[in-house]
């Protein structure tokens, strides 16, 4: 590489770090509107009003409506506190003030649509729910107070209003609680109790790549490993890629069909062939595919990943690991389960002619055999 090559490449990091703009994730369990839902709350739980705004904003244009996103934030006094929820309630109000002011579409959506009879018991109602919740009937003998304000309010008074679902509700509780620190018994209790709610699997596995990308590192950390927790599987102990130092870039959309999973490209130099940087959420990896007249060198520089050519082992990638991609060699390279992975990847000794072929997806359960 050039010296001239090398200074193109540190300025387009530069001009990457600048730009910190939140998007909606393509090709993931959850849609638009539930990965808004949890950004919202996650950043409720954090306090961090300022990209708060920017959430809700990008929420309302991904198709909540006020009055979800305000059911949202009145739940979430329950979990994360009067103060949190207030102030978020009123940058949402000034978002929606500011978005009439500028002219811009704000669906308010409808307020409770639900008529609770006279006679409706919240004690019982709530405690039906909170067993649904947690699986089995579940008595907080030691503070029987708290375990009222459970029942007829949390789980009562408060579930009651169907502006939100269920599984909509857990999507907002695991979200916060993973964003709150010290938290990590009833965010474990959440994780299954969100399944127990009608929320899939693949779309609590999504849940932190959201909070990676639009609330924190460490908060995706810790509900990453939540979710290990709960299902049994190992997890290994690492630090959470910082998309400060390596730029994430912007959704792989044009190559979307030949990954599992989310994956961004950050070009650097591409204007002159140069690498690029590849980033692969958790578990995401491209497809079998063969570089025809042309080697592929792939370096890693953050997180923990797999490279794995037809017919061998699958090698472990790791900070400082390079590997050089023969022509004509079937093989696919992607994150491991449980971690981000970055590597920059760039072409050389191209012939003329040279191309990708793009083959079959990895079998789920040969991947599922790396550890």
């Amino acid at each position: 590489m050039t010296m001239r090559t090398f200074m193109k490449i540190m300025l387009a990091l530069a001009l990457l770090f600048a730009s910190k703009q939140i998007k909606a994730q393509q090709n993931m369990a959850l849609n638009a509107r539930q990965q808004s839902l949890s950004a919202i709350a996650g950043l409720e739980a954090k306090g961090d009003l300022n990209n708060l705004g920017k959430a809700i904003n990008e929420g309302l244009e991904n198709g909540l409506t006020v009055a979800e996103i305000k059911e949202a934030l009145s739940q979430l006094y329950a979990y994360t506190g009067f103060p949190r929820s207030l102030n978020a309630l009123g940058t949402l109000q000034k978002v929606v003030s500011d978005r009439k002011e500028a002219g811009k579409a704000v669906n308010m959506g409808q307020e409770e649509t639900t008529v609770l009879p006279k006679d409706f018991d919240a004690l019982k109602v709530g405690t039906e729910v909170q067993t649904q919740l947690t699986g089995k009937p579940f008595t907080y003998a030691f503070a029987p107070r708290t375990d009222y304000y459970l029942k007829a309010h949390l789980f009562g008074d408060i579930f009651a209003n169907q502006v939100l679902s269920k599984a909509d509700r857990e999507v907002v509780t695991v979200s916060a609680i993973a964003s709150l620190k010290g938290c990590d018994p009833q965010l474990a209790a959440h994780c299954m109790g969100a399944l127990n709610m009608g929320v899939k699997e693949e779309e609590l596995r999504s849940i932190p790549a959201v909070l990676e990308a639009k609330v924190g590192a460490e908060e995706a950390y810790r509900c990453r490993k939540a979710i290990a927790a709960i299902k049994g599987e190992n997890f290994k102990e690492g630090q959470p890629v910082d998309f400060s130092v390596w730029p994430k870039g912007e959704p792989n959309v044009n190559y979307a069909q030949y990954f599992y999973g989310n994956s961004y490209l950050a070009p650097l130099d591409s204007q002159n062939g140069g690498p690029a940087m590849v980033t692969f959420e958790p578990a995401c990896r491209n497809h079998w595919h063969i570089h025809h007249k042309g080697v592929q060198v792939l370096v890693c520089v953050s997180g923990r990943g797999w490279y794995q050519e037809w017919g061998k082992p699958a090698v472990e990638m790791t900070p400082g690991t390079v590997i050089a991609i023969p022509a004509e060699v079937k093989h696919w390279h992607g994150a491991a389960k449980d971690s981000w992975f970055q590597h920059i990847a760039y072409m050389t000794k191209v012939e003329e002619g040279a191309s990708n072929e793009w083959l079959e997806a990895v079998k789920e359960e040969d991947y599922n055999k790396l550890k």
